[in-house]
């Protein structure tokens, strides 16, 4: 197999693969670093004797390597962006194919690295002790520790890390976990599960656990324990049980939700044991927690089967935004799926605005040659991955494609593919399933227009049954004298708030005084719903309306989390530069350095 599958790992990956990666930290709050070691267990897979071991690092100091116990030769290649600073090791008398070596590499991390935010007593909500956690996806775990660093590679796991504060990782509990806060301690985690490097997570704070589930608890700050206990319990279990009857019984033993402080800037991140979760899911109304449907449907998409290169992200979000609408519809109803399905369309509308229609960023493959995938990343592989699924689906039937997806999952459990492997599987599984009329339907698709046409796909006739007292109060408000009322939404789930405000911002922009009226009368201003209030702010913004400006930036100061982070710069930026400036310099130390670069490219600072 060659290494050129993934374009955006620097790892010579064909000649070896990790089976097992054990690492040792340090996690030093007053040095912002984690000082320790890793050892690789990597296998060789060429038949020629391998001499040479290259792994992936990004901004990592290095002090020393060996390999089976004896010093080795390695060098640090010269650094160069995207994808950072091979590490080269010899392997001085070679190794056969299916030979076993352990690499043990003592290193430190620096304060480049991407993966990790320290964050400082004051940012948290307690403000007593400090904060640390990693944000591997896509390519960050190379500068934590040099690893094959790309999802076409999974190894077992075990960590162990040396701290002061409580900790949680990406594998179940070793041993006791009791902290006293001040007083140095190791946890230990195993992740018997072959994961990617960029399931590799940690954190470590004041944090404290309730239970949410039977199998489940939620970690987060003492002081917000009990609102993210209330938040999640109602329908964890419940999550759970919808998913396995969709796919096939969870493998990862426990589903935790650690609810991290406000600058992480994803709404969740699928490490697995412990999706790592926005605090803006918590919004006292249980209208956000479908976001932990998502992350737990990552559990089989993603997770167990995994993309095999980021050209082909859609495979693990396409596959767990229909999951997650699949959930939500056994929960709320039928026509959850499709009301979902219509604020994911505004999204993908939006996604493709923003690139270009004719965008290499708007293909469900998407070239990575040379190309961050952060600059990449965006809803397209998300609603475009599961439009096409949801096409799938409606061409064979219900019954059929449920059929089809615990094969699927089964099939590919434990490994890596890519679009034309999903493909094979599809054709192959319908060509044998007997029915002569769908083995026609399939002979149909398209693969090679689904694959690389940019743009929009085909829209689906959506069932607008939830959708439609929100587009018909919309149309009352392109009416310049309608006299709105509290009792126009008075129904309406936030998600219905939500579409009929992305609904008037498909219209003429509104008046200052139409914007203000707005927020006033359907109180939208004081909501604790980041969602509604990020979905009023764009309108205001849009309709100039001044008195919005320094809500927004006072938002910006809050939230860290890119959904909004980056689309309000980008709207403030438009009606007010050096509010926009000023509010990014004042706040830039606050957000997580993913985060921080995608906006400084926004504002082109």
């Amino acid at each position: 197999m060659a290494a050129t599958r993934d374009p955006t790992t620097l790892s010579n990956y064909g000649a070896w693969r990790t089976k097992h990666t054990s690492a040792s930290f340090n996690i030093d709050f007053d040095n912002k670093r984690l000082v320790g070691s890793v050892v690789l267990q990597l296998e060789s897979q060429t038949d020629k004797q391998s001499t040479e071991i290259v792994l992936d690092s990004r901004f990592v100091k290095v002090s020393s390597v060996a390999v089976d116990g004896a010093a080795a030769q390695w060098e640090l290649k010269p650094h160069s962006d995207p994808f950072g600073a091979p590490l080269h090791i010899q392997v001085p008398h070679g190794a056969a194919k299916g030979d076993v070596v352990r690499v043990a590499i003592e290193l430190e991390t620096t304060s480049k690295c991407t993966a990790l935010q320290w964050l400082t007593p004051a940012q948290t909500s307690n403000k007593k002790h400090p904060y640390m956690f990693s944000q591997c996806q896509a390519i960050n775990a190379r500068s934590i520790f040099p690893c094959q660093d790309t999802p076409d590679v999974k190894s077992t796991i075990s960590f162990k890390f040396t701290s002061t504060l409580p900790v949680v990782a990406s594998g179940v509990a070793v041993g006791d976990h009791t902290a006293t806060p001040g007083v140095e301690k190791v946890y230990e985690f195993e992740q018997k599960v072959p994961i990617p490097s960029y399931l590799f997570a940690v954190a470590s704070g004041d944090i404290v656990a309730a239970p949410i589930g039977s199998r489940s608890k939620v970690v987060t700050g003492p002081n917000e324990l009990k609102g993210c206990q209330w938040e999640l319990e109602r329908d964890m279990e419940k999550f759970l049980e919808i998913a396995e009857s969709i796919v096939f019984p969870y493998r990862w033993g426990e589903y935790n939700v650690l609810v991290l402080p406000p600058s992480f800037p994803y709404g969740g991140m699928e490490n697995p044991i412990y999706t790592f979760a926005t605090p803006t899911i918590i919004s006292g109304d249980r209208q956000n927690v479908d976001v932990i449907a998502h992350e737990l449907a990552h559990s089989w998409s993603g997770n167990l089967v995994s993309n095999a290169s980021w050209e082909h992200f859609w495979l693990n979000e396409g596959w767990t935004v229909y999951l997650e609408r699949r959930i939500e519809a056994a929960v709320h109803g039928e026509p959850q799926f499709d009301f979902s399905s219509i604020i994911g369309w505004k999204a993908l509308e939006d996604a493709v605005a923003h690139f270009g229609k004719d965008h290499e960023y708007t293909k469900l493959i998407i070239s990575h040659d040379n190309v961050d995938p952060e600059d990449v990343y965006s809803t397209v592989a998300y609603e475009k991955g599961f439009h096409f699924l949801y096409y799938l689906d409606r061409l064979v039937g219900r019954d059929n494609f449920n059929k089809f997806i615990p094969h699927y999952f089964t099939k590919w459990a434990g490994k890596s593919l890519d679009s034309f492997e999903f493909r094979d599987t599809f054709v192959d599984f319908f060509n044998n399933l007997g029915d002569e009329e769908v083995k026609q339907k399939v002979a149909t698709i398209d693969w090679e227009g689904r694959f690389y046409t940019p743009g929009l796909p085909p829209k689906p006739e959506f069932d607008t049954t939830l959708a439609s007292q929100c587009y018909e109060l919309a149309e009352k408000w392109k009416d310049a004298s309608y006299e709105p009322s509290p009792k126009d939404v008075e129904g309406f789930s936030s998600n219905q708030k939500i579409v009929f405000l992305e609904k008037l911002q498909q219209f003429e922009p509104l008046s200052t005084d139409r914007a203000q009226l707005l927020g006033k009368v359907y109180d939208l201003l004081n909501t604790q719903n980041v969602e509604l209030k990020f979905a009023y702010l764009q309108l205001a913004l849009k309709a100039n309306d001044a008195s919005s400006y320094q809500t927004t930036a006072d938002l910006l100061g809050k939230v860290g989390r890119m959904k909004f982070v980056r689309p309000l710069f980008r709207s403030l930026n438009k009606v007010d530069r050096n509010l926009a400036l000023e509010t990014f310099a004042k706040n830039k130390d606050f957000y997580h350095p993913i985060c921080r670069g995608m906006v400084e490219k926004d504002l082109g600072v």
